[in-house]
């Protein structure tokens, strides 16, 4: 959306989204609004995996009974922490499932950006399951070495195979959404239990060759080592998303660098770039144009540019005249070059 109107200070300031409605003031001293609507940047919400969520969830519940039965009754410890494995990353696709159906909800009330954050909450959320899992299966595993208990390596390998398929099949279903942290944090997760239940087969066979029962244990002490990498990496990334820090993916200073090409734009400053969920981020900034407020057509194509070079959808632009400074400016209180 896009607005402007004039300050008695002589600032103009302008509102810019780039998918919904814009509107100019008709003077200085009025506010006379007529809409001039853009329908460009309708894409970039989350999309819809409900399917694979299902499906996902569904083929993983099966699979986490039968291998923790199988991991008890026939003493593979490496069973059972692949199990464990296996349940957090269920509970993790149902907390990405519920954040995602939260995030398409139209905004209300005090929510103005309608409950898209709850799919950064969720992937945290995921992270601290999933170092709850990692804390079981250490003291587990750990006991299992002190007291080593022989097991079944060709049960291991049949139960482990079952695995590899269902994982890797239901990571096929997350492959399309790498952008957006929740679909990739699913990926990942049931790409990692691929090959994680691969290096279960690959125990098993090692056990029926030579025997050795602390093959086992051992090997579960390395699925906990993958599973630990894997959960730093979803709580460093949610908990920078939840820090409002700008996306990986996004240079402030090439973003400050475009607005300031803008023709009539002879500075920047007050740039904010923050994420609002997984998949949309926002922006602000003042640009300082002497020659006069922007026009309509001017505030939507610098969203549109933001939104194609960028990403960003959701951006809001303040211009100003530069004949007074702005007073209080954001950069100015956080020691920030203007």
């Amino acid at each position: 959306m896009a607005r402007a109107h004039t300050h008695s200070h002589a600032h103009t300031h302008a509102h810019a989204h780039a998918h919904t409605a814009a509107h100019g003031d008709a003077g200085a001293a009025a506010s006379d609004c007529h809409g001039l609507h853009d329908s460009r940047g309708h894409h970039h919400g989350p999309a819809d995996f409900g399917r694979a969520f299902l499906i996902g969830i569904g083929l993983n519940i099966t699979f986490v009974v039968i291998e923790a039965a199988a991991g008890l009754v026939y003493g593979s410890m490496a069973l059972i922490a692949d199990a464990g494995h296996n349940l957090s990353d269920v509970l993790a696709l149902a907390l990405a499932w519920l954040a995602s159906l939260a995030a398409r909800r139209a905004p209300r009330g005090r929510f103005t950006y309608g409950y898209k954050s709850s799919t950064i909450l969720a992937a945290l959320a995921n992270a601290l399951l999933l170092a709850v899992a990692v804390g079981a299966i250490l003291i587990e595993t750990l006991h299992r070495l002190m007291q080593p208990q022989e097991p079944q390596g060709l049960v291991m390998m049949i139960v482990a195979g079952i695995g590899i398929a269902i994982n890797a099949f239901t990571a096929m279903l997350f492959m399309r959404g790498q952008e957006d942290l929740n679909i990739r944090g699913a990926y990942l997760h049931m790409a990692a239990d691929a090959l994680v239940s691969l290096g279960v087969v690959l125990a098993g066979a090692a056990i029926l060759l030579t025997g050795l029962a602390w093959i086992d244990p051992l090997v579960s002490l390395v699925i906990v080592a993958v599973i630990a990498r894997g959960t730093w990496g979803l709580a460093r990334d949610s908990l920078t998303m939840g820090l409002l820090a700008a996306p990986e993916g996004i240079d402030l200073a090439e973003v400050r660098a475009h607005l300031a090409s803008v023709e009539g734009v002879s500075a920047v400053h007050d740039l904010h770039v923050w994420p609002i969920s997984t998949t949309e981020t926002a922006l602000t900034a003042h640009l300082v144009m002497p020659g006069g407020r922007a026009s309509d057509g001017t505030l939507r194509a610098i969203a549109a540019s933001l939104e194609t070079r960028f990403g960003v959808g959701h951006a809001t632009l303040q211009i100003e005249s530069g004949e007074e400074p702005c007073p209080h400016p954001c950069e100015a209180r956080a020691g920030m070059p203007g």
